[in-house]
């Protein structure tokens, strides 16, 4: 699934809502979860999960072809840690 096929399925469900104000909510509540992970937050939705974000350190690598040893930059991931109801549809095939 894309944005735009959420962005679909929303308006689908929704009928009083215009396309351009459920794409506006989405972008909306992306837009939300970016900014309280750049500002070092965490993002939990309860029933579905949590964001955080994760620290590397900088360190020596090797490229693959070569096996010549390559500097990897210190830098941050996001992480999702899915809630026990996700997993729970998930694996029941809910």
């Amino acid at each position: 699934m894309v944005r735009s096929d959420l962005i679909d399925m929303i308006a689908e469900e929704n009928p009083g809502l215009s396309q351009s104000e459920v794409e506006k909510v989405v972008e909306t509540f992306f837009d939300a979860i970016v900014t309280q992970l750049n500002a070092g937050g965490r993002v939990e939705l309860r029933g579905f999960g949590a964001f955080s974000v994760r620290s590397y350190r900088a360190r020596t690598g090797r490229n693959p072809r070569t096996g010549e040893a390559v500097s990897v930059e210190a830098k941050s991931r996001p992480f999702f840690k899915p809630g026990k109801a996700v997993l729970t549809r998930l694996n029941d095939g809910s």
